[in-house]
């Protein structure tokens, strides 16, 4: 089987691939395809998850079957109404900016969009 797998991204309206390693890829795909309103999205490799960015901006991370945005004092608020916890990518190490995104606004991708606009905007 091949090493890399290549995820669908959305660039300035055109598909393209991008190269991520072998992981299980369901949870992930779902994620991509639930932000296709929003052009510029791709997704690169890293801590032992995928990262999401749009254009230059670093603004997601899909690791072990979750998402997480990146948040500030005002946006984060919203996170913590849905009882979300910050990203731990172990047990030494939390991001405190980045938090997991609720079930339910995982499900609305019209509202996932919103979420998304606000987390790339910080």
């Amino acid at each position: 089987m091949n090493d890399f797998l290549n995820c669908q991204c959305k660039i300035e309206g055109e598909v393209s691939g991008c190269q991520i390693s072998h992981m299980d890829n369901s949870f992930k795909n779902f994620a991509i395809d639930q932000l296709h309103h929003l052009d510029g999205i791709t997704c690169r490799s890293m801590f032992g998850g995928w990262g999401l960015y749009c254009g230059d901006v670093f603004f997601g991370i899909v690791h072990d079957d979750r998402l997480y945005f990146k948040t500030d004092d005002v946006t984060r608020a919203a996170y913590l109404e849905h009882g979300m916890e910050p990203f731990r990518p172990n047990d030494k190490q939390t991001l405190k900016h980045y938090y997991e995104v609720p079930i339910g606004v995982l499900e609305n991708h019209d509202e996932l969009a919103r979420w998304a606009q606000r987390a790339i905007e910080i």
